[in-house]
């Protein structure tokens, strides 16, 4: 059944004005808090007054921000005034809330605000133009050392200075890097052995620096070591041959702290030919061993092997280095 334009609309403005003809106000006001955590950002508001005297209604609200790492809204319903959450703090801090009312005063229905109550918080200032660092990323090598790394810009003055700041739920306040990396004098990472840094825990980061001409621009992020892991390399594989047989290849689990169910495995098998043609192929794995078929008795077949964790065990990883080579 066709619905009119005509009735569409009136059935929109009663759900938003409540078929008992309850105006449904937005909250009154929005503050975002920094508690200086380095984008981990504190969003409080107050309710309606229009709800001061309502008892017998049941108010929750509607959060909806804009996520600069995922780039969409992300949408939050919630009996709380207050949430947090993280931000990149060197663009734009965009929220709304709405008002969610239901009750006996709505016949159990819910009903949401036609409005929404806005705050956009615009980045600092601070910073000369396109002078912060470049290709910040984490690696957790074999789950045992966090190292962090960046480049200078090449429109950073020649005697700036750089520094990095962390923070996560477990410190009381900012740390600055433990123990710095430093290329042709300039620092370019900071290297966490001995200060480890929790998983499945956000951890932020600001990298940020100073100059005779100014600050420069901070560059922020907030990762889970967890997915950043890059295994240690495999021991060289070992290859089982017989006469008109399969070729069989084994290898180790790399050592180290990566758990052997977490890792899978890519193998290259290049076949080289007595009339030099070259192939090479790659098959994934997640057990320790691969069958190949008999090689022909000229042909030449060599193996290698690296690994990263799996999907089951985190979002992202690092393929590690590739095994020494053994050939048939």
């Amino acid at each position: 059944m066709m619905v009119s334009k005509e009735v569409l609309l009136f059935i929109i403005f009663m759900t938003e004005m409540g078929c008992n003809g309850i105006q449904v106000d937005p909250p009154e006001e929005i503050k975002i808090i920094d508690p200086g955590h380095l984008g981990c950002l504190e969003i409080t508001w107050t309710p309606p007054a229009s709800f001061i005297h309502m008892q017998d209604c049941l108010i929750r609200y509607q959060l909806k921000y804009y996520n600069t790492y995922s780039q969409s809204w992300t949408v939050i319903k919630t009996l709380h005034r207050t949430y947090s959450d993280q931000f990149d703090l060197m663009k734009d801090v965009r929220v709304r809330v709405y008002t969610l009312l239901t009750g006996p005063c709505t016949n159990n229905t819910w009903i949401r605000s036609a409005n929404y109550t806005e705050v956009v918080q615009n980045p600092p200032s601070a910073g000369l133009e396109d002078n912060g660092v470049e290709d910040f990323g984490c690696v957790f090598h074999n789950m045992e050392k966090t190292i962090c790394e960046w480049k200078k810009s090449p429109k950073s003055p020649t005697s700036s200075q750089l520094y990095l700041h962390y923070w996560h739920i477990d410190l009381e306040k900012t740390e600055e890097c433990p123990d710095y990396i430093t290329k042709n004098g300039v620092r370019s990472g900071c290297n966490f052995t001995g200060k480890p840094l929790p998983d499945f825990t956000d951890v932020n980061f600001c990298v940020n620096g100073s100059s005779p001409e100014g600050p420069l621009k901070p560059t922020y992020a907030s990762i889970q070591i967890q997915n950043y892991v890059k295994p240690a390399r495999a021991d060289k594989p070992h290859l089982q041959t017989f006469t008109d047989a399969p070729l069989k290849l084994h290898w180790m689990k790399p050592p180290g702290k990566v758990p052997g169910p977490c890792l899978e495995y890519e193998v290259e098998h290049t076949r080289a030919t007595p009339d030099g043609k070259l192939e090479s192929r790659r098959i994934s794995t997640l057990l320790t061993s691969h069958t190949f078929p008999p090689a022909g008795n000229d042909d030449r077949n060599c193996f290698k092997v690296r690994s990263r964790m799996n999907k089951y065990c985190a979002a992202g990883s690092f393929w590690s280095a590739w095994s020494l080579q053994t050939c048939h």
